[in-house]
């Protein structure tokens, strides 16, 4: 007896055996195993057990940047509201301050998009490019006298390379 992944959904089914017709009880996909005279069927199936390892460090990755994001988003906020204030004070006519909170903003859906569909399809990566996108270009493009966004807009620009490869990992 071994144990299949069903190439639909990923769901593991356990129990089963070469030549036997297996339906998914996650999905619903019906599939029949076979396997070459002589070869086991875990043996057979030993490429799907591959692509689940591969997958984790990115599944690792969405959970680690998302908290992160959501922790930077604090951060972020209260930094932006001093820089604005600062604009505004000195009537510099700069817009960092601004731009700081839309950067906060996009690190705080892109760390709850990133959370929410860190085991699921090229949407949630899709959704990251963008949100985490517009953060790293209004950060680099507006950052003024406000240093630290660039730093931010760093981040972001990481997390979109990431997605981009999480994104060109998937089938």
């Amino acid at each position: 007896m071994a144990s299949v992944k069903c190439p639909k959904c990923q769901n593991l089914i356990s129990g089963v055996q070469a030549g036997q017709s297996v339906k998914c009880s996650k999905c619903g996909y019906v599939m029949k195993l076979s396997a070459p005279s002589g070869v086991a069927a875990s043996s057979a199936n030993t490429a799907s057990h591959g692509s689940k390892d591969s997958g984790a460090p990115l599944a690792t990755w969405k959970l680690v940047s998302g908290i992160l994001s959501m922790v930077l988003f604090i951060l972020v906020s209260f930094q932006s509201c001093a820089a604005g204030l600062g604009n505004a004070l000195s009537n510099n006519g700069e817009v960092s301050g601004s731009a700081g909170i839309i950067v906060a903003i996009m690190l705080l859906s892109g760390g709850i998009v990133s959370v929410a569909t860190r085991k699921g399809g090229k949407g949630g990566d899709i959704a990251l490019i963008v949100l985490y996108g517009l953060g790293a270009l209004m950060g680099f493009a507006l950052a003024g006298s406000y240093s630290d966004l660039r730093i931010w807009a760093f981040w972001c620009l990481i997390c979109v390379v990431c997605a981009i490869v999480s994104v060109t990992k998937k089938k």
